[in-house]
């Protein structure tokens, strides 16, 4: 039995592109990222400046994907202010492995509070596959899932590499042990 396959695109020269497409994104996101971190220091200290500058870079890389990375499916029909949340939300582990590299860097690394695009390149770099992957999945998709099946098997598709999770195995009678039970014998 074949599942249905629920995301767009599928073939593989059409992620590339989606996933190229996204690093440019991402590379404008970065610059804006490290722009607001750079006016916002002064006013609100460093920490409080990389906080806010990810939501100010996350929300120019959802306008930019919605316009051009995942424009054949950024699904239309979808509220703005509720694709924006789950963008977000989405990429809430991407935040957390990016901006936990950038503090990690500026708490060891004395050089990168100096420095700060420094610790957000790094951290924009081990954000980047768990946003590309969350945001293709959760945010940018053709058809919204429709039933808790459609949802379940969305979390468990490897759309890259074409994958789902595969067909069970027939069922094979269970043998009955045809012999007595061994008795042990004293010698």
């Amino acid at each position: 039995m074949r599942r249905t396959r629920i995301f767009y695109p599928r073939s593989r020269p059409q992620v590339i592109d989606q996933f190229l497409r996204f690093g440019v994104v991402g590379a404008f996101g970065f610059f804006v990222d490290w722009g607001s971190v750079e006016a916002l220091r002064p006013e609100i200290g460093l920490i409080a400046a990389t906080i806010a500058a990810y939501f100010v870079a996350a929300t120019v890389n959802w306008i930019l994907n919605r316009a051009w990375t995942f424009r054949t499916s950024a699904a239309d029909n979808q509220h703005l202010i509720l694709q924006w949340l789950r963008f977000l939300i989405a990429n809430s582990f991407g935040f957390l492995l990016n901006r936990g590299a950038v503090f990690l860097l500026y708490a060891f690394v004395p050089f990168t509070v100096h420095h700060p695009v420094t610790a957000l390149a790094i951290g924009a770099g081990c954000g980047m596959m768990a946003n590309f992957n969350l945001s293709r999945r959760l945010v940018f998709r053709a058809k919204i899932p429709e039933t808790p099946m459609e949802l379940m098997q969305m979390a468990v598709e490897i759309p890259a590499a074409g994958l789902t999770s595969p067909d069970p195995e027939p069922q094979m009678p269970i043998l009955q042990p045809t012999m007595e039970p061994f008795e042990h014998k004293a010698p």
